[in-house]
């Protein structure tokens, strides 16, 4: 019996069976080590579903997704090292995920958590007696970037740029049904790019442009006023709240968001979480605006420009040329904020 996947959703397992029919039975043992487990208690969303400024309701953990990313690395490459980077990519997100970054100053890249991966897989003493039973030295799965189907720069198609994208389509912004997810899926194939890497990429037109309508959609909303703010608001309450003694470094890589949260609402910052919680609109402006916490920066432009039978979609499509143009025009210049100030 396995202590994630017989306990999860009917609802993810669905989607798992698009992405890999097969589920591979050698991958529960890792998924099933604690350093992983944890991660079944932190939201692939940063914190923001537990705001009504967003739609989302569903909860999607990050263990979900880099289970996710696991079966679609498998199901291209059929390579238990390249899977397993997959699903070890995210070992070290702490709660709140990309929140750290904000709070590290690192809401440019969103990578300043990164460098702990290799760490916990080393000190997991279940990870390393499986690694090592199974003959795979750390040094292979513990970077993601090593193998292009895994992980690739922006704005290429990569198994966890594609997993985030199809999940967050479908179960945090309900924007695709499942059998949109399947028929995107499915016209996926390995293909060549101009660099002459590895790269997953779409057979047809179509089917492409409609991913780069998705995609360009979820863009803007990752990075959009109220998701720029609401993520700036959290790191900095944590912040607080570090200084303050009440939460260290570490319990943010080893509790779970409810326990944080419950942190947050038993101490002064209560009332300001609680009208972050309850708001449905942001407020914006082009000039500071005057006693009230705000924020004013940008953020990570996360996009995709995929293949077409191993061209750009951009450049074969003016539809969707069109669309991640207009992605890339949005503007991150405004004030954001909402009528409190964290030193009140």
């Amino acid at each position: 019996m396995s202590k994630y996947y017989d306990n999860i959703s009917e609802e993810i397992k669905e989607y798992f069976k698009v992405l890999e029919p097969n589920f591979p039975e050698w991958l529960n043992e890792y998924i099933d080590t604690k350093e992983l487990l944890i991660q079944q208690y932190i939201s692939i969303t940063c914190g923001t579903i537990y705001s009504d400024l967003f739609e989302s309701d569903f909860f999607f953990s990050t263990l979900d997704h880099s289970v996710a990313v696991a079966l679609i690395v498998w199901h291209f490459t059929h390579d238990k090292k390249q899977t397993l980077s997959g699903l070890f990519h995210d070992i070290a997100t702490p709660v709140f995920k990309h929140c750290v970054d904000f709070l590290n100053g690192d809401y440019m890249t969103q990578e300043s958590t990164e460098d702990l991966t290799t760490n916990k897989i080393k000190n997991s003493k279940e990870i390393s007696a499986l690694l090592e039973r199974d003959k795979i030295n750390v040094a292979e799965v513990d970077n993601y970037h090593l193998y292009p189907i895994a992980d690739n720069d922006t704005p290429k198609l990569s198994a966890d740029r594609l997993e985030y994208s199809l999940s967050n389509a479908l179960f945090t912004y309900r924007i695709l049904n499942h059998d949109s997810i399947k028929e995107i899926y499915d016209d996926i194939e390995i293909q060549l790019n101009e660099e002459n890497e590895t790269e997953l990429g779409f057979k047809t037109k179509r089917i492409a442009r409609n991913f780069v309508k998705v995609t360009s959609r979820l863009s803007i909303i990752y990075r959009e006023d109220r998701t720029r703010y609401s993520m700036q608001l959290l790191a900095d309450i944590l912040k607080r709240l570090s200084n303050e003694n009440k939460i260290s470094k570490k319990d943010l890589y080893e509790l779970k968001e409810s326990d944080i949260i419950n942190i947050i609402e038993n101490s002064k910052y209560n009332n300001i979480f609680n009208i972050w919680k309850n708001a449905k609109k942001v407020k914006i402006s082009k000039e500071e605006p005057k006693n009230v916490y705000y924020v004013h920066h940008g953020a990570k432009v996360r996009y995709i420009n995929p293949l077409f039978n191993g061209e750009r979609i951009s450049k074969s499509c003016k539809i969707a040329n069109k669309m991640i143009e207009n992605n890339l025009a949005y503007d991150m210049n405004n004030y954001v904020y909402l009528d409190f100030n964290l030193d009140d």
